[in-house]
C-alpha cells in the first residue's frame, strides 16, 4: 500500500485537494482530526490541559476552547511544546492504526493530511509526499479574504509558519493552486493518475497477501528519505525535524 502524506500550508488549498481525493474514494487519515478527538473530553490529554491551564479554556459544554488554548500557548514556546508533547504522540498513534486498517482492507493508496508534515518530521515515514503550492502573496491574499483580517494579521500568520516555499525541496508531487477550482481539480486529478500509476500491478498484490514482503519494500521506499535525513544533518541543511 502507498502510503501518501498531504501537506501544504494555510490558504493554498490543501484541504480542498484532500476533499476531492475523498470523494474519489481514497482513504483520508487527517490529522487535524485526530488531534480533536484527542483532547476529548474524558481522554488524559484533555485532563492534562484542563489541570495546566484551568478551566477558564473550556466552552460552556465543556469542550476545549480551541481558540483561547491557542492563544494561550501562542506567544509562550514552553507552553507550545508542553502541548504540542501530550497531543502529537496520540495524534501519531491514531495515524498509524488508520493506516494498518486501510491496509487490512486492502486499499492501494492511504492519504494522510498532515499540515506540519514536514515540520515534524513525518515526511521521512511516507512513501510519497505532495505538497499542495500557492504563491506566498496569493496565500496572503487568500487569507485576509477568508477570515476578514488586515493585511498585517494575516502576515503574522503567515509568518508563524514554515514558508511554503521551503517544502517544495521535500515534495515527490507539487499540486499547483493558484487559479480556479477547475483548475485545481484540473491538478488534482494528474494527482490521481500519478497515484494510480505507483500503486497498482503484482507488488501491491503480493505486498498485500504477503506481509513480509510488503514491510520489505516499504522499508526500501523509505530508505532514500531516511538518507537523505543523514545528508541533513552533516551538511547544516535546514530539514523538516
Amino acid at each position: 500500500m502507498l502510503v501518501v502524506g498531504l501537506t501544504g500550508g494555510i490558504a493554498t488549498g490543501k484541504s480542498t485537494v484532500s476533499s476531492l481525493l475523498k470523494a474519489r474514494g481514497y482513504p483520508i487519515i487527517d490529522a487535524d482530526v485526530l488531534a480533536r478527538e484527542a483532547v476529548l473530553p474524558g481522554t488524559s490529554a484533555y485532563a492534562a490541559i484542563v489541570k495546566t491551564f484551568g478551566k477558564e479554556i473550556l466552552q460552556s459544554d465543556g469542550y476545549l476552547d480551541r481558540k483561547k488554548l491557542g492563544a494561550a500557548v501562542f506567544s509562550d514556546e514552553g507552553k507550545r511544546k508542553w502541548l504540542n508533547g501530550i497531543v502529537h504522540p496520540a495524534v501519531r498513534r491514531a495515524m498509524v492504526w488508520g493506516v494498518i486498517r486501510a491496509w487490512v482492507r486492502g486499499e492501494k493508496v492511504c492519504i494522510v493530511d498532515v499540515p506540519l508534515l514536514i515540520e515534524t518530521g513525518l515526511w521521512k515515514w511516507v512513501g510519497k509526499v505532495v505538497v499542495v503550492y500557492t504563491s506566498a502573496e496569493i496565500q496572503l491574499q487568500r487569507l485576509m479574504k477568508r477570515d476578514g483580517s488586515t493585511r498585517e494579521e494575516a502576515s503574522s500568520r503567515l509568518n508563524s509558519q514554515l514558508p511554503i516555499a521551503e517544502k517544495l525541496p521535500y515534495a515527490d508531487h507539487v499540486v499547483e493552486n493558484s487559479g480556479t477550482l477547475m483548475e485545481l481539480e484540473g491538478e488534482t486529478q494528474l494527482l490521481i493518475n500519478r497515484l494510480d500509476r505507483d500503486s497498482g500491478g503484482l507488488t501491491w498484490l503480493l505486498c498485500w497477501l504477503i506481509p513480509p514482503i510488503g514491510i520489505f519494500f516499504g522499508l526500501k521506499s523509505l530508505t532514500p528519505r531516511w538518507l537523505k535525513k543523514e545528508k541533513g544533518r552533516f551538511s547544516g541543511k535546514r530539514r523538516g525535524s
